[in-house]
């Protein structure tokens, strides 16, 4: 299926690795034109580099950052008609998994939100002239399930990734008259460096169960989260959800929350 996305113009935050990373590689053969914004860049964005493909170094914190990143895709392919808020996680200094409310001083509160809620806020705002301009496009912002399905390990993200995903809801309504189409993507557990790298979540796990990581992010997590789907998800296939979204192929559809999430969420 056409996704009708040759041509267009996209900015991918936290597109260097992990679900970022493959949005950008699915939104390029796609033949979108991608602006990648990350602190660095990785061998695997690298390998991506093309005329299609701009990669803004920039630090999604400081407060300055979004506009940059926008000002970007305006000077190299001339607007924006899309915009995946990506990135997010534990920001520099903050370290996740952890077990209880207790565990996260106000500092690390403050960097949780400022990554995860206020990044996107600053992004869509330096985002909406640009879309307007070209009489419409489409955002998506990417939440958690935990966002709606709390939990008090990592209790400071799930809150942050609740307010993002109250704040897409709000931004489709007010912004559907003129275009725009604002949605979301719940990813639960994914195969990301998060949960795959040496000191990640399945290291922890595998700990906690007395096992190797192997068997801990193919079996135990699962398990331990109650998947229908007896595996955590891919990268791809979340970035699959986000190229639909994205796409004229999905233009009645907004102020929507789709879970990729093997079915992590029980909730009607």
């Amino acid at each position: 299926m056409d996704l009708e996305l040759s041509g267009r113009v996209a900015v991918v935050t936290g597109a260097s690795k992990g679900i970022g990373l493959a949005i950008t590689r699915t939104l390029l053969a796609e033949g979108a034109r991608v602006v990648a914004a990350s602190r660095r860049s990785t061998p695997e964005l690298g390998a991506l580099a093309g005329p299609a493909l701009v990669h803004v170094p920039v630090d999604l914190m400081a407060p300055g950052a979004p506009a940059e990143v926008m000002a970007r895709a305006a000077e190299a392919y001339g607007g924006l008609d899309i915009l995946v808020n990506n990135a997010g996680g534990p920001p520099p200094g903050v370290t996740l998994p952890r077990g209880s409310f207790m565990d996260a001083p106000d500092e690390h509160w403050r960097a949780v939100f400022e990554l995860n809620l206020f990044a996107a806020v600053r992004a869509i705002r330096a985002a909406l002239p640009l879309l307007l301009e070209r009489g419409g496009g489409a955002i998506v912002n990417i939440s958690t399930t935990n966002a709606r399905q709390p939990s008090p390990i990592n209790i400071d993200y799930g809150a942050a990734k609740a307010a993002l995903s109250n704040l897409t809801q709000a931004l489709s309504e007010e912004f559907a008259p003129q275009g725009i189409r604002v949605n979301t993507v719940s990813p639960g557990p994914v195969l990301t460096p998060w949960w795959t790298d040496e000191g990640g979540v399945g290291d922890l796990i595998a700990g906690q169960a007395g096992t190797d990581r192997e068997t801990a992010l193919a079996t135990v997590a699962p398990e331990l989260m109650g998947l229908s789907i007896p595996r955590l998800a891919d990268p791809q296939h979340v970035a699959d959800a986000v190229a639909l979204l994205v796409s004229p192929r999905s233009a009645s559809t907004t102020g929507a929350d789709l879970a990729v999430d093997a079915g992590h969420l029980k909730a009607v």
